[in-house]
């Protein structure tokens, strides 16, 4: 099957698959849920063609307005993947495709998304894209990429570099779109695609903000976009060589390897766009917050971080069964942030999907307080960000949990900090175990009144608290 653009490059891409080859036996970073019991399934499928690279229209820049005007430059032969995670029984299938992006800063690709019960308990079916070059190819002085991993499997796909990400990405989701080609590989299977939904976190959430400002005005192709973890700032469309990971771009080590705050995401683009931050983030993008709008909404998480604890611990499957580790779960560990996004981000795709197919805007959310010169966020006496999204961890604490780095390097900025409170203090706090669970599950109950959770979560949070209270 060849896919075209529907605008803007005119690039192709044949899709073949699925693909079974390969020792291992399996598609690289796939979810570790039981597809068959959710009645789901996964199959993997190579794109193989042509794909373009872009620069500005001559006589524009890219500016803060975010008002991008950019222009197709060159074309360049490519060889990817998609992973594709769809219903098997179309009545099933809600008639939305999330499109990932899949994140490469850890040197290999991560699409955790997968691994959330809100995916499969609504319908949705979801693609995951490998569209940059270290994704593919790895890093040479620790080469974790598709080909090093899988060379039977993966060997010969091929990314000349980031510069061609957009147009992959692009394409990626025409070949699952609702106007697809009807002839040859169908990687959906016949099932009835009515909307697209870009998605993608942390530094994949960069090179979404770039593909909204430069790329989309032009493509067309997506009914919405979902940042997450997104440090105000879109990736340039020019790296040539660069390999954007984690300890790779940036000369300064104690910052993300991603731009912060640079410019604006433009919203005069008729699709609803949604970013979704944690108190990590939300310092970086206090220079470019934008109003919420008819066509955008901006949440902020207090009290949580960039990383927390229950994501690493979450990744732990995947790591041992694609690598033969995962990340040791030592003392120290357990000083970072303790508050997952996770209820948050999916409270939200929840509404982003209301938006998209009813017309219905997610509610506006409160956002952390700053003050000062320069502005920092504003804590209570408990060292707890004041403002925000407010998780009953964060509205009832048994700890200080927060984004505040405890050293200087880019991990430690990541995860932020959890310092427990001792017991004398949860005893002037609450008094007794029975007073704290009350509290604990009429904050609980106010996240869900105001849809920053659904209900389904808050029930797994009070079963949390009740397992976990220390007195």
């Amino acid at each position: 099957m060849t896919v075209r653009n529907r605008a803007g490059g005119g690039s192709s891409v044949r899709v073949s698959g699925p693909v079974s080859t390969g020792a291992k036996g399996w598609a690289f970073g796939i979810p570790t849920v039981d597809f068959a019991s959710l009645g789901y399934r996964q199959d993997e499928y190579f794109l193989e063609g042509e794909a373009s690279r872009y620069g500005p229209r001559p006589g524009t820049e890219l500016g803060w307005d975010g008002h991008w005007q950019v222009v197709p430059i060159e074309a360049a032969s490519i060889v990817t993947r998609i992973v594709v995670v769809r219903p098997i029984d179309p009545t099933a299938f809600n008639g939305t495709v999330i499109v990932l992006w899949n994140n490469v800063t850890a040197g290999y690709e991560n699409f955790t998304a997968g691994d959330s019960p809100a995916l499969y308990e609504a319908g949705y079916a979801y693609v995951a894209v490998s569209a940059q070059r270290v994704g593919v190819h790895g890093t040479s002085d620790n080469p974790q990429g598709l080909r090093t991993w899988n060379p039977e499997r993966y060997g010969r796909l091929s990314i000349p570099s980031d510069d061609y990400s957009f147009d992959i990405f692009t394409q990626a989701a025409t070949s699952v779109g609702p106007s697809r080609a009807e002839d040859g590989v169908d990687p959906m299977e016949g099932l009835d695609v009515r909307q697209l939904i870009a998605q993608g976190a942390s530094q994949s959430a960069a090179r979404l903000a770039t593909y909204i400002n430069a790329i989309q005005p032009i493509a067309k192709v997506f009914d919405a976009f979902y940042l997450q973890l997104y440090f105000g700032g879109g990736t340039p469309l020019d790296v040539g060589d660069e390999l954007m990971t984690v300890s790779g771009a940036a000369a300064d080590s104690a910052q993300p390897q991603i731009p912060e705050g640079l410019h604006l995401l433009r919203d005069d683009l008729g699709v609803p766009v949604m970013v979704v931050n944690s108190e990590c983030e939300a310092m970086s993008c206090l220079a470019v917050r934008q109003s919420d709008s008819d066509n955008y909404r901006y949440w902020e998480v207090a009290g949580a971080s960039h990383v927390s604890l229950q994501g690493i611990e979450s990744s732990a499957p995947r790591m041992e069964r694609d690598f033969g580790f995962s990340i040791p779960i030592d003392e120290a560990m357990r000083n970072i942030n303790q508050v997952s996004v996770a209820p948050v981000i999916d409270a939200a795709l929840q509404h982003l999907q209301a938006w998209v197919c009813e017309g219905t805007p997610p509610p506006v959310q409160p956002l952390i307080e700053f003050d000062g010169s320069p502005p920092e966020i504003v804590r209570d006496s408990n060292g707890i960000a004041r403002g925000g999204i407010r998780l009953p961890q964060v509205e009832v604490p048994l700890a200080c949990n927060s984004a505040t780095p405890r050293a200087p390097d880019i991990f430690a900025r990541l995860v932020g900090s959890y310092e427990a409170f001792p017991p004398e203090r949860l005893r002037l706090l609450y008094g007794s175990r029975d007073h704290y669970i009350a509290l604990f599950e009429k904050a609980t109950r106010s996240a869900e009144a105001a849809s920053a959770i659904r209900p389904r979560d808050g029930d797994l949070l009070l079963t949390e608290a009740n397992a976990s209270v220390p007195f």
